[in-house]
């Protein structure tokens, strides 16, 4: 990923969006960007294929992260944190995985005592007791 094409363009979009929809402090403004993405989801669904659509879905992620005060520097370092993260976990074999399901990674490793060798009486095939309120 292009760091400064990212950078770029979230500072736009940021002074775009200030102009077009208001402050990011604006009461409910976080709640409007969550109801614009279910409204998109509904249409990739209805038209998967069209490019446009999951471009409207990041452009969305993004307003609503920097909606939350994240700056266009925090939000392009934390996506290639996530996406090195994810890199870094145990996946499923994905031809295993009942197709149009999610491929979720294995939630063990997220428990300290698993993933470090120890004996963690609350860890099973869908992860440690301890982590699955964090993850319903």
């Amino acid at each position: 990923m292009n760091d400064l094409i990212v950078h770029h363009h979230l500072h736009r979009q940021r002074d775009w969006s200030e102009r077009t929809f208001g402050p990011y402090s604006r009461p409910l403004r976080t709640e409007g960007v969550l109801d614009h993405i279910k409204k998109e989801v509904r249409e990739i669904e209805a038209h998967p294929s069209d490019l446009e659509e999951w471009v409207d879905l990041i452009i969305l992620a993004c307003e609503g992260a920097l909606s939350q005060g994240h700056s266009p520097e925090a939000i392009a370092k934390a996506w290639e944190a996530k996406q090195t993260k994810n890199e870094g976990r145990v996946w499923p074999d994905w031809q295993t995985v009942e197709p149009g399901k999610a491929i979720e990674h294995d939630r063990r490793m997220d428990c300290a005592a698993y993933r470090d060798g120890g004996d963690c009486k609350e860890c099973d095939a869908d992860g440690c007791v301890m982590m699955r309120s964090a993850y319903p």
